[in-house]
């Protein structure tokens, strides 16, 4: 299982969907994640918007195998019910 966070640096959300999925690589053999800065990496907002298939006013973006899974508080949820974070 691939994440990728689409972030940038100063943002509290992004720091906090990264202390997540760090907690999550470290607890699964199964979970890797990638995180984009998307100011170093180049990434526009419409990038993420035609990957996501909707807005995206907000970082972080995240993607759980290719699979939008929306900002910080979503992905939080996502683990929580999905990938035993916090179990």
């Amino acid at each position: 299982m691939l994440t990728v966070i689409f972030g940038r640096e100063g943002c509290p959300f992004c720091v906090r969907a990264k202390d997540v999925a760090e907690k999550l690589a470290s607890q699964r053999d199964d979970f890797k994640y990638r995180y984009v800065d998307i100011i170093k990496e180049g990434v526009s907002k419409a990038d993420l918007e035609q990957s996501a298939g909707k807005p995206c006013p907000t970082v972080p973006q995240i993607f759980v195998d290719q699979k939008h899974i929306g900002g910080f508080t979503e992905f939080e949820a996502y683990a929580k019910e999905n990938l035993g974070l916090y179990q």
